[in-house]
């Protein structure tokens, strides 16, 4: 039987016992910063010797329609706007699961405190005909991936 890759539209974001659902997650990259050096004794033409730094990862962008009476990403992020002291955030774990047909996890994102920094509304349009797209930018201490 040939193997597939799997398509991305059947995902889950989940955080504490709740799924919800969302039209496009993005920002799921992390990456290694390089430390170049080089040192006096080292010839001319020689290249600079390379390590690892700091790890770093982007901020996730959630987006979905907007369901009236559902305020619960902008109440979130509001919780958040006159908090002084960091321990007082409201952070969240959040899980970022691809699906298989049957529904099974393949690959999974945990990301660890993260909190919105960004919440958008929909661009308004009077001629427009699409669906409102509400979006919420998050930042967070790093990403583990599993797979299963």
């Amino acid at each position: 039987m040939a193997t597939y890759p799997i398509p991305v539209f059947h995902y889950k974001v989940s955080w504490g016992t709740s799924d919800i659902g969302f039209s496009e997650v993005s920002g799921l990259t992390q990456e290694h910063q390089a430390i170049e050096y080089r040192d006096g004794l080292m010839p001319g033409t020689t290249l600079p010797l390379k390590r690892p730094g700091l790890k770093k990862a982007n901020n996730i962008t959630l987006k979905r329609g907007i369901v009236e009476k559902n305020n619960d990403l902008f109440d979130w992020f509001n919780n958040n706007k006159n908090i002084k002291n960091p321990a007082e955030l409201d952070r969240r774990g959040l899980t970022i699961s691809l699906l298989n047909d049957a529904g099974d996890n393949v690959m999974t994102w945990n990301v660890l405190e993260a909190w919105p920094v960004k919440c958008e509304g929909p661009g308004l349009k009077a001629s427009g005909n699409e669906i409102a797209i509400e979006s919420i930018e998050l930042v967070h201490e790093g990403i583990s991936i599993s797979t299963t």
